[in-house]
């Protein structure tokens, strides 16, 4: 997956980017018949236009780069985030409406619940220090023009 950025500065080896394009889903968001899905992005604030990236290119405002991520990463993040909580939550509540007393099942179930969501929220919160996880998710700059080959990380 490519995106193109312009960069607005260079300093201490992080490039503050702008994104050159917006784009989302299918591109039909404005035409007659698009869903226009990509509006529900905006649902809890508009997104940054400027982020910075760690760089060690020799960069200058103004030069055009292409930010690139692996095949494959936003897939396994959005599975880590919400996979994850979700196969847990319901592991927790079918395990505690086992474990819960006659007529108590319920209840039991719901902290059940509670206790895989908590659990899914201790590993991703964790997740990110794993170097090996970052690395999988790594976002790469280079400038524009140039062959960018995003690989596919090397199975363990």
């Amino acid at each position: 997956m490519q995106a193109r950025a312009r960069v607005l500065k260079v300093e201490r080896g992080l490039a503050w980017l702008r994104l050159s394009e917006h784009a989302g889903g299918c591109g039909r968001c404005d035409e007659p018949g698009g869903c226009r899905s990509v509006q529900i992005t905006h649902a809890f604030g508009l997104p940054r236009e400027e982020f910075a990236l760690p760089t060690d290119l020799p960069l200058k405002p103004g030069d055009s780069v292409v930010i690139s991520i692996p095949d494959g990463a936003p897939l396994r993040a959005a599975f880590a985030s919400y996979g994850l909580a979700t196969v847990l939550l319901l592991l927790g509540a079918a395990l505690g409406s086992q474990l819960g007393a006659e007529g108590r099942a319920d209840l039991f179930g719901f902290f059940g619940a509670v206790l895989g969501l908590t659990l899914a929220w201790a590993i991703n919160r964790v997740l990110p220090r794993s170097r090996s996880w970052r690395n999988r998710l790594r976002l790469e700059l280079a400038p524009e023009g140039a062959c960018v080959q995003t690989l596919s990380p090397l199975p363990r």
